[in-house]
């Protein structure tokens, strides 16, 4: 009888956990406001068969010896293009799932065709499948750090050396996009006598609080594609401050912009999403802009310039109405009917712990504990004449990091961490040879990267007119010249770098 009732208990709270989890609620709040620099997941080329999940038997803490805990972590092989004595590609996995798709695409199985490589990726722990513990609980999270991935990293080229039984003289070369660009670099410093050589995609080395840099790369981004967009916009924020002071005026932002839930001015949070989550319509488009959209299988027809084509429209009427048929039309794009911006609904989805939840699958919650312990990397309204106004300061992003972790979590606790991971990984004074980092102009997070040569030995490649992670991708026609030709010099460095000993 007993053991019935428990039962029932137990079936009674996994619904409970079920129903508590929004379907979409992850991918609504988080719309064109990607506070990560996410490497999308590609489209699937036609007539390719993707290859299978495999587990490797992993330690949960590298750096407690008594701890003896072990998980399985995903990762993929593709042994196509391999010929013994070749040497082995590594793609780092970052702050989402990984994807099987990286495994028949992209520059890098373009290098690996070349020099025969044998090809892994590794899943980052608690993302996607790799689930070190029962859930994402703030006791559970101990464990997740670039730290810890980096020593998965290690653990892994060892237990992959063993199992595939591979000449002890084979060369690993690492490769990353955006988190996993700096985890790139960072393996090739930290582990050199395992990574031969890496390519750091697009990936910031300075972990910094208050990222103010990054909506300066976005106005630039605006001003070169028309500067009469970044007026366009400074107004249409201007109009909306002043609507959002008159109750008439809030019924007309409410309508205008379709929000999920009527604007409560008092609520200083709400206020405070709302002007971050239209700031970030334009910063997504920026990040990405022409380069990746297509191959990742979103709208590949806006771009910088197809929204500044809407501001600039007088016809629409004036620029906050502009501001709001950009705003609309990503709406739509997305697939959503409404804005949703209330900063108690983000939290309460941030603080799901199942797996199961869309913060967990998409991995919002476990890159939010990452910026909260290590990185910071908070996108701010603190410039001076900062076009999208000033109501998404540093203390918005700090409070979350409070809301959602709990009071431990404060200002002095994330800028220690910020601290630390600076003077662990030596911010733009990575001392390590054998590392290309690759940046585009039109990529916000280029402002916290190497994009000049400090090493002979470490070359910088900046690509003007390029966006986030662009070097990555398959080859299109419409790529630019300087854009080809740093995939070349990419492809022939490595094939340098195998010559070395």
């Amino acid at each position: 009888m007993i053991r019935g009732r428990r039962l029932n208990f137990a079936l009674i709270t996994i619904l409970v956990i079920i129903l508590s989890c929004e379907v979409d609620g992850w991918k609504r709040f988080f719309r064109g406001r990607r506070q990560d620099g996410m490497l999308g997941k590609p489209r699937t080329p036609p007539n390719i068969t993707l290859p299978p999940d495999e587990w490797f038997v992993q330690q949960l803490d590298h750096f407690n010896p008594t701890d003896f805990r072990t998980w399985n972590q995903r990762y993929f092989r593709n042994a196509t293009f391999y010929v013994r004595g070749g040497p082995v590609f590594l793609m780092i996995g970052g702050e989402a799932a990984a994807s099987a798709e990286w495994m028949v695409t992209g520059q890098w199985i373009n290098y690996a065709q070349r020099y025969n490589a044998l090809c892994f990726q590794l899943e980052h722990r608690y993302y996607g499948a790799s689930h070190p513990l029962r859930d994402l609980g703030v006791k559970n999270m101990m464990f997740l750090s670039s730290e810890q991935a980096l020593a998965d990293l290690a653990y892994f080229i060892q237990g992959m050396t063993v199992k595939y039984d591979l000449p002890s003289d084979t060369k690993w070369i690492a490769f990353g996009g955006s988190y996993p660009g700096s985890l790139a670099a960072w393996l090739r410093a930290k582990y050199p006598h395992l990574v031969h050589g890496a390519v750091s995609a697009s990936g910031p080395l300075l972990a910094k609080a208050d990222f103010r840099e990054y909506y300066r790369v976005v106005e630039d981004d605006l001003a070169i594609s028309n500067n009469s967009c970044v007026t366009a916009i400074r107004d249409a924020t201007k109009q909306l401050k002043m609507l959002l002071k008159h109750p008439f005026g809030q019924e007309t932002v409410n309508k205008m912009f379709k929000l999920c839930d009527p604007i409560d001015v008092l609520e200083n949070n709400d206020v405070s999403n709302l002007f971050e989550s239209l700031a970030g319509n334009f910063a997504e488009i920026a990040q990405y802009n022409k380069d990746n959209r297509h191959f990742e299988g979103t709208r590949s027809d806006i771009t910088l310039d197809v929204i500044c084509g809407v501001m600039t429209n007088e016809s629409l009427g004036t620029p906050v109405h502009r501001y709001a048929a950009v705003n609309n039309e990503l709406l739509l794009a997305n697939d959503q009917k409404c804005l949703d911006y209330k900063y108690d609904k983000m939290i309460a989805e941030l603080e799901q712990t199942d797996w199961r939840c869309e913060s967990a699958e998409g991995g919002g919650r476990q890159w939010m504990y990452q910026t909260c312990t290590e990185f910071g990397f908070y996108q701010t309204s603190n410039l001076t004449a900062q076009i999208f106004g000033d109501e998404f300061p540093l203390e918005f992003f700090l409070q979350q990091c409070r809301d959602i972790f709990g009071k431990r979590y404060d200002r002095a606790q994330v800028m220690r961490g910020i601290k630390r991971t600076n003077i662990m990984y030596g911010e733009f004074h990575v001392r390590a040879s054998r590392v290309v980092y690759v940046h585009g102009s039109v990529d916000p997070w280029h402002a916290l990267g190497i994009t000049k040569t400090l090493q002979k030995e470490s070359p910088a490649i900046y690509i003007r007119g390029t966006a986030h992670c662009a070097d990555m991708y398959p080859d299109a026609e419409e790529d630019p010249p300087q854009l080809k030709a740093a995939r070349r010099m990419i492809s022939d460095l490595i094939g340098e770098w195998l010559e070395e000993d």
